[in-house]
């Protein structure tokens, strides 16, 4: 290292000696007279840069490594904010204080005395306030960064509709798994009064009562805590109006927003009143899959049904399939062909016949089909 630090001072001031020869008065020397010349200027030069490096580039070489190692022990011991704080300091007053010199560019010797003193006085000044105020300073720059996040979620949610929450969905719990996959876009709003109407519930004397309202926060709390979406606590009443789901078609009103609920009644309110509703019953709906009327399945007949003869099952997705002739198979998986599919707003019915009777159908048909040819 010594070394290369010396070859390095060296270098410098052969550059030094090589540029100052220029200007050597060769010409008005007469024993040097025959040496004059721009080159043999600057080779002398050179060559006198060199013996002043050769005496004095140890010394600079020495001074260079202690310098360093000293400034190197003290920053070791100086926490890495208070010199990052420090820089970040003397750079701001730096700049402050050349700003300041450019207001006397009128009078340029004025000028550059202000730029030098007011850099001077204000670097020191600001590296010695950025060290002593660092936790300050980065609380100052954490903050800014998340105010840049937040204004730009809030140009991305601009013009989002509000979807508004009642009492139903929330205890049904299923919002929150809509919510998690994302297809869910837009602030989410729960009305105080359905946090109070909850509360009541959750304070309920009647067990099941009190489960399904303690449910409904538990609800609540995930959607808030564990669930990326901005999530708004909205505490407008409306004293002149009882019901809850009033309450609610008003409130949607007044934010042009959605009530998203899997109540039946409170659908058919808000939609005629123009109330655009999201129900999850309609879209847990939407999203089973299709049945078409020919397909076979197998179903296990767990009951009767209402008209004579029927059996009723039951697909994983809680689907109801109305089997005609099933009510001898009750207790038993039985394969069935779909023969039409109702689609209504309490959810979508599948009616079915066994397979077996079915082709026993079939077979008598054609037996009778071949009687008639007969005869």
């Amino acid at each position: 290292m010594m070394k290369i630090l010396r070859a390095v001072w060296m270098l410098i001031f052969i550059g030094i000696g090589g540029l100052s020869g220029q200007y050597l008065p060769l010409d008005r020397l007469e024993p040097v007279q025959f040496l004059s010349g721009p080159l043999m200027s600057v080779i002398i030069g050179m060559l006198l840069g060199l013996l002043v490096g050769i005496f004095l580039a140890p010394w600079l070489a020495n001074w260079v490594v202690r310098t360093t190692t000293w400034l190197e022990q003290r920053l070791q011991k100086i926490p890495l904010s208070e010199i990052f704080g420090g820089a970040l300091g003397l750079i701001i007053g730096l700049l402050i204080g050349i700003l300041l010199g450019s207001a006397f560019s009128w009078f340029q010797p004025l000028a550059t005395v202000v730029k030098i003193i007011g850099a001077t006085l204000l670097g020191y000044l600001g590296m010695n306030i950025g060290a002593k105020k660092k936790d300050e300073l980065f609380t100052m720059i954490i903050s800014l960064g998340r105010k840049k996040k937040e204004s730009q979620s809030q140009v991305v949610s601009e013009g989002a509709i509000p979807k508004i929450l009642d009492t139903s969905v929330i205890i049904d719990g299923r919002i929150a798994d809509i919510i998690e996959t994302g297809f869910l876009e837009g602030p989410v709003v729960v009305p105080g009064f359905v946090l109070e109407e909850l509360r009541h519930i959750a304070d309920s004397s009647d067990v099941l009562k009190r489960n399904r309202g303690r449910r409904g926060l538990d609800i609540l709390n995930k959607i808030r805590k564990d669930l990326k979406v901005k999530v708004e606590v909205v505490e407008k009443d409306f004293d002149d109006i009882a019901e809850v789901d009033s309450k609610l078609v008003r409130l949607a009103q007044q934010l042009n927003g959605k009530i998203i609920t899997n109540d039946f009644n409170l659908n058919k309110v808000a939609e005629l009143q123009g109330v655009l509703v999201l129900n999850i019953n309609e879209l847990a709906n939407a999203v089973k899959p299709m049945v078409l009327p020919g397909e076979e399945m197998n179903v296990q007949i767990v009951k009767d049904g209402k008209e004579t003869g029927q059996g009723v099952g039951y697909l994983e997705d809680g689907t109801m399939i109305v089997v005609d002739g099933g009510k001898r198979h009750i207790g038993q998986n039985v394969i069935v062909v779909v023969t039409s599919v109702l689609q209504t707003a309490a959810g979508r019915m599948i009616f079915a016949r066994p397979k077996l009777e079915i082709k026993e159908d079939d077979a008598n048909r054609t037996k009778l089909n071949e009687v008639n040819a007969i005869g």
